[in-house]
Formats: C-alpha cells, structure tokens, sequence
C-alpha cells in the first residue's frame, strides 16, 4: 500500500503562485509514474503533469509554460510548481502514483486563485 500526502493549497490571486507537494508513504518516488490531476468543481478529474521514472515529463496544454513538476527520490516528495495562476486553475489537486500492476491516489489539496 503507497499512501499518498498533498499539501501546500491555498488562495491565491491571479497571476500568483503556489507549489503543490506530494509525500508518497515509501520509497516509490523514483519508481512508477507520478501524476498531478486537477478537478475543477463540477467537472472530472484531469491529468495536469506527469513524470516518470525516467524523468520524462508530460503536461496538459492549458498548464504548459506555467506549471513544473519534478520530484526528489531521497524526500519520497513530488511537487507541482504553479505559476501565473489563472481562475480556471482553481479546484482539487491530486497526487497519483501508477505502478505496473496498480496506483494510487492522495487525498487532494484545494487550490482557489481570484479573480
């Protein structure tokens, strides 16, 4: 069982910033694909950014130039840089990690940016 903690939501202006972290329960980090996801209210759940074991990164296109994810193996920590906040950006946040046979999901951060 990977266990899956996020923090660092907030409110937060537009044109602000936040990091988003992720403290997975075990070693996991630096194996498996770690997502960041966001769930905007009344809406579903969306794939924000994404690394891999390799380190490749994938993001969506609305958060492309603004959000970085990256990660630190030694702190079993992924986090989700935001920058230049938008409304839009506002909801959950969710940490998932994806094993070959299973994943994972954390609990989510709120994360409000205004107008």
């Amino acid at each position: 069982q990977v266990q899956l903690v996020e923090s660092g939501g907030g409110l937060v202006q537009a044109g602000g910033s936040l990091r988003l972290s992720c403290l997975a329960s075990r070693s996991v980090v630096s194996i498996g694909t770690l997502g960041w996801y966001h769930q905007a209210p009344g809406k579903q759940r969306e794939l924000v950014a994404a690394i891999t074991s390799g380190s490749s990164t994938t993001y969506a296109s609305s958060v492309k130039g603004r959000f970085t994810i990256s990660r630190d193996n030694a702190k079993n920590m992924v986090y989700l840089q935001m920058n230049n906040l938008k409304p839009e950006d506002t909801g959950l946040y969710y940490c998932k990690w994806s094993g070959y046979y299973n994943y994972y999901w954390g609990q989510g951060t709120q994360v409000t940016v205004s107008s």
